[in-house]
């Protein structure tokens, strides 16, 4: 299927523009907590379900997600996904708790649609380019989501919290425009569905099994260090904000891993040397931080290692759905069935991590859990590497 210059310069942007709607919803929710409670009277206990009930919709919503993409078409798909998204967000500016609620469900789902479908897009629409494009939208993710906790809490001290929500739901505005646009551009597709293939059972694969593993262990490990590292730091004598200074160099030195790893992966072993520098950077941040009386530049040091390693972890993963699989079917069945595990891991990451530390007392337990984790998601990365595909050969669909 060929595409003219006008269809590629659009998806291009509309990939680019996906991707920054992707994480944005969710990471600027926290800085609005304060005023949220505040103003709608969100119960202490149910504030951090806003960032909980996206990662189960992803958890719900993946295979579901897959199996619309491989039944009505997956550009078709993201589409819907993101009229969804926009709904959500809109939704989030009426102040009401309900609305609330309703809208980041919403939103959960929506995201869900770019989390799924862009990987398999990028293999179906690019499959020269899949390292550029990748990481297009990975980076762009990164990006446009730490802009957005730096600047929620800015906007909502200088206006309200119904503008501010309205301001980052014109970013959505603008992806499903342009993605609208990019659809329009598509040449039509030859009838090439095999309905035989709608229903790729990608459970049966064992490969299949350690992607969603280690995707599974990337998310726990990251969204579980992305909540307590302030604490941890804080509980070792650092101020608050040099606590955050830390929690935010660990966030942002993730962006070039998620840019250079598509391109690594192209290299030869490049697979290979990312799964071992992965593992590195987790355990050697975690056994740093582990060292009584380091001062904030070692840490420094070791909030970028676990940094790196995470932004990495997340891109192999990415790179493991197009890699391992034959078609943009398999991709997409393959993202859906490993996301939905893996988000599964995520919610409940930060939760155990908190009641490991209330229950011990012990910090330390949470960093060498860490490391164990890290070790387990390592063993996975080399057994995916030594493997192929999902499925070998068409005699094993």
């Amino acid at each position: 299927m060929k595409k003219n210059h006008t269809s590629t310069a659009w998806l291009t942007w509309g990939i680019m523009l996906v991707g920054a709607n992707l994480r944005l919803p969710i990471t600027m929710i926290p800085p609005l907590l304060p005023t949220i409670k505040q103003t709608l009277g969100l119960p202490a206990s149910m504030a951090g379900m806003l960032t909980t009930i996206p990662l189960l919709m992803f958890a719900l919503a993946s295979p579901l997600i897959a199996k619309m993409g491989n039944r009505r078409g997956n550009e078709w798909s993201l589409l819907v996904a993101l009229v969804i998204l926009l709904a959500g967000s809109l939704l989030r500016i009426i102040p009401s708790l309900t609305a609330l609620i309703a809208g980041t469900l919403l939103i959960g789902f929506g995201i869900s649609g770019g989390n799924v479908l862009l990987p398999a897009i990028i293999k179906d629409q690019f499959p020269h380019a899949i390292g550029a494009k990748t990481s297009l939208y990975t980076v762009t993710m990164g990006l446009i989501a730490s802009l957005g906790t730096g600047l929620s809490g800015l906007l909502n001290q200088q206006f309200n919290m119904q503008i501010t929500l309205a301001a980052f739901s014109l970013v959505g505005v603008f992806g499903l425009l342009v993605w609208a646009l990019a659809f329009r551009t598509l040449p039509k597709k030859a009838a090439r569905q095999d309905v035989q293939r709608k229903n790729i059972a990608v459970s049966r694969s064992m490969l299949a099994w350690w992607i969603a593993l280690f995707f599974g262990l990337q998310s726990f490990l990251y969204y579980s260090l992305l909540t307590w590292l302030p604490s941890l730091w804080q509980a070792a004598g650092f101020s608050q904000i040099a606590a955050g200074n830390l929690a935010t160099i660990f966030q942002l030195s993730g962006m070039p891993a998620t840019l250079s790893i598509p391109f690594i992966a192209e290299k030869r072993h490049g697979l290979l040397y990312s799964v071992w520098g992965i593992m590195l950077g987790f355990v050697l941040g975690a056994l740093g931080i582990l060292i009584p009386g380091a001062n904030f530049g070692l840490n420094v040091v070791y909030a970028l290692l676990m940094g790196v390693a995470s932004g990495a972890a997340f891109a192999i993963c990415i790179v493991f759905f197009q890699k391992k699989t034959a078609d943009a079917y398999e991709t997409a069945s393959l993202s859906g069935f490993a996301q939905s595990v893996g988000y599964l891991f995520a919610a409940v990451g930060p939760v155990l991590y908190g009641f490991i530390q209330t229950a011990t007392g012990s910090w330390d337990l949470l960093l060498w859990l860490t490391v164990g984790l890290t070790l387990l998601m390592f063993v996975a990365g080399l057994i995916i590497n030594a493997n192929h595909r999902i499925f070998p050969s068409k005699a094993n669909r």
